[in-house]
């Protein structure tokens, strides 16, 4: 059993934890549990970093719970929200729960031999609680006070909108939870973002008078880009897990477009490579960032963890094709998947027929150039690519042969400028 508490430092995990954590993780087979929220039914590469946290977790011998937040799910956690979330129904959050089960599959191994991963429900126990019990045995423990004083309840009150009751006794449950846990499984460490710091060490404290035991927490930072910007958060949207709503290549996409002041601690963050490899990637991105390996690396070793080798080889070759790679052996679903972001427009397939369509026009009809002139400028100058090919004769005819599947021509000016052309 190594020692988990180290590899997260180096790894740069640990924001704040509690006193003798360190010592409790090097002298015993600890149990601890993350949990997750079940609003949406593919988590997002936000739960990444947490996962990865029970993956390490994992590997160190400890034995990893993961709690599909089934039961707070249908109350919705405060902490770093400006607004209520929209409560969703039973049979909403079954449905999500599904999806989580099976990214969280990927990532821990549920039949280890000593010690396998569990998955649990917490509606199984918070829907069966009464009120009165609750109030009773869990809420005379708890000081409004404290509660008040949270940064989380503090934020939210200061608003005109304010807070609902639902949302304070949050903290509640989540310390229910943990006494729960320690009590079913014996776990004894809560991990989660550093957003939670407060929900868990209300989980500690219960413990403490409930059971006179002794309990810890470790927080992770909260990730922000280098340029400011929430951590998975694209023009495009939020990158999912799930395979149907951020494709492979998409997935691919977004690791390889890192910024280099962040590609190292990403690599220590979200992959299991050892600390020299890092550093030696670390040296490449230094003397020669325009090779891209760390980058390259990094989109490899997520995308083959979450997706495996079949999805990640397409989208290397995918990744390939939109920076000039020869445009082959791709499905049409593929292609436009790749090109989903760039201009595009539509030509009816009889202009293609016959002797076929100049070139120039359909570049000025594509928006490539803005005349037939600059057209023919650019041909000449050698900065246009059909299907990532460059073209050199300017009086170049396209036919339906030109066309990809018989459906599209792919553009491109310059070395990553691209235009799409559908032919209905």
């Amino acid at each position: 059993m190594h020692n988990f508490f180290k590899e997260l430092e180096w790894r740069g995990f640990v924001h704040s934890y509690t006193p003798g954590v360190e010592k409790h993780l090097l002298e015993n087979q600890v149990t601890a549990y993350i949990g997750f929220d079940p609003t949406a039914s593919s988590l997002h590469i936000g739960s990444l970093l947490p996962i990865m946290g029970l993956v390490h977790f994992q590997r160190a011998g400890h034995i990893p719970i993961a709690i599909a937040g089934g039961g707070t799910g249908m109350v919705g956690d405060p902490s770093g929200k400006t607004q209520e979330r929209k409560l969703l129904s039973l049979e909403e959050i079954e449905s999500n729960l599904e999806g989580i089960k099976k990214q969280l599959s990927q990532f821990l191994d549920f039949n280890a031999k000593n010690n396998p991963a569990e998955l649990v429900n917490n509606a199984d126990w918070l829907t069966k609680i009464s009120m009165m019990e609750f109030l009773r045995d869990v809420g005379k423990h708890f000081s409004v006070n404290e509660m008040l004083a949270k940064e989380s309840v503090k934020a939210r009150i200061e608003q005109e909108q304010g807070m609902s009751f639902t949302e304070f006794s949050y903290s509640l449950l989540q310390s229910y939870d943990y006494l729960i846990l320690y009590d079913r499984y014996k776990c004894t460490l809560q991990m989660g973002g550093s957003d939670q710091w407060g929900n868990i060490t209300s989980g500690i404290d219960l413990i403490r008078r409930l059971r006179s035991a002794e309990a810890y927490g470790i927080v992770f930072p909260l990730i922000t880009t280098s340029s400011g910007v929430k951590f998975g958060k694209t023009e495009g949207g939020t990158i999912w897990l799930d395979s149907e709503l951020t494709s492979p290549y998409r997935f691919y996409q977004y690791w390889y477009n890192t910024a280099d002041r962040d590609v190292i601690q990403y690599l220590k963050f979200f992959t299991l490579l050892p600390e020299e490899q890092i550093k030696e990637l670390e040296k490449v991105t230094s003397t020669s960032p325009e090779k891209r390996e760390a980058q390259i690396t990094l989109a490899q070793e997520v995308t083959r963890m979450l997706h495996g080798d079949i999805a990640l080889d397409p989208a290397v070759k995918a990744s390939k094709i939109f920076f000039g790679g020869e445009i082959k052996d791709v499905s049409e679903e593929e292609l436009l998947d790749i090109f989903s972001d760039v201009p595009s427009t539509e030509i009816p397939k009889d202009q293609l027929g016959g002797a076929g369509m100049p070139l120039i026009e359909l570049m000025v009809t594509a928006g490539v150039a803005r005349s037939k002139g600059e057209a023919r400028r650019a041909i000449q100058g050698g900065g246009i690519y059909l299907e990532n090919i460059r073209v050199a004769d300017v009086e170049k005819k396209i036919t339906l042969a030109d066309a990809f599947h018989g459906k599209f021509i792919v553009l491109r000016k310059g070395a990553r400028n691209y235009w799409l052309v559908k032919v209905v």
